[in-house]
């Protein structure tokens, strides 16, 4: 194992947990006690959502921004596809002010170079740029909500179930020019299969997007959200609180897409992070248990 946490200051012990890349499975901290002895277990990698425990009262900080910290100490954080791989965790606690330097892996994406595309392809037409705008406006403002909802602590469920058909971080290059990365996790499956919330939240996007098609983001707390793309309807709008497992949508193939699927991306504020580092499973099963 490699790109281990090195802990500067003893008077906290430093705990990071989770599954091996491969294998999936959630990266968390734990910061407790006064031992100075430091355990490690799995890594940390680009594109991790990271949950973490400090003591009661702590005050936490990644790099110099600040972290919301819940009543029982959680507090959350994440680092994109191309984030450094050097970050600095700081907790200030009843006994002090503690610095941990995190160290990140880094990962190899899956770069595909397609010649020969037509330019409506590559770039969309000028008289869709307006709405393409609005859109970015619309999904920023839905991310940007910080709420103090716990459900991001928990362990997601797989919100459809079918073939993996698109993985977090892959890209094209269309005629030598470089599209942006693909930021999601997809599932193929027929029109009209369930779609369910990952985890509880509140609505605060549910709206027809020129890219992504019918698309609900939903909010899981402290800055962490759930997209769900490419619908074919809604089951729930703006507002409205979902429990985990809830139906609140069907699979389609709306907007930009060459089948139908579900692209699942999780945010945490405007930082694209791998739904597939979140769960224990490679892969859904290819139906409904």
């Amino acid at each position: 194992m490699k790109g281990w946490v090195k802990a500067l200051l003893p008077a906290l012990s430093l705990l990071i947990a989770s599954q091996a890349l491969a294998e999936g499975g959630q990266s968390t901290i734990e910061l407790s006690g006064t031992e100075s002895t430091v355990k490690l277990a799995g890594e940390l990698t680009q594109g991790s959502l990271i949950r973490g425990r400090a003591p009661a009262d702590s005050q936490v900080w990644f790099n110099d921004k600040p972290l919301p910290v819940a009543p029982g100490g959680q507090f959350v954080f994440g680092i994109g596809r191309d984030a450094p791989l050097q970050h600095e965790l700081t907790v200030q606690h009843s006994g002090g002010t503690d610095t941990f330097a995190l160290q990140f892996s880094a990962r190899s994406y899956d770069i595909q170079h397609v010649e020969g595309v037509a330019q409506r392809y590559v770039s969309p037409p000028p008289e869709v740029l307006a709405r393409i705008r609005q859109d970015s406006v619309a999904v920023r403002q839905a991310r940007t909500v910080q709420s103090e909802l716990s459900y991001v602590f928990e362990q997601p469920v797989w919100p459809a179930y079918g073939r993996i058909s698109g993985v977090y971080g892959s890209q094209r290059v269309f005629n030598g020019e470089p599209r942006n990365p693909h930021f999601g996790l997809d599932i193929a499956a027929p029109i009209g299969s369930p779609v369910y919330a990952p985890l509880s939240g509140v609505v605060t996007l549910a709206k027809d997007l020129y890219y992504s098609g019918l698309t609900l983001i939903v909010d899981h707390g402290y800055g962490v959200s759930s997209t769900l793309m490419h619908l074919d309807a809604f089951h729930v709008e703006v507002g409205d609180k979902v429990e985990q497992g809830q139906l609140v949508a069907d699979m389609g193939a709306t907007g930009r897409v060459t089948g139908p699927h579900l692209d699942w991306r999780i945010n945490w504020q405007q930082e694209r992070l791998d739904p597939a580092l979140l769960m224990p499973e490679a892969a859904p099963p290819a139906h409904q248990p």
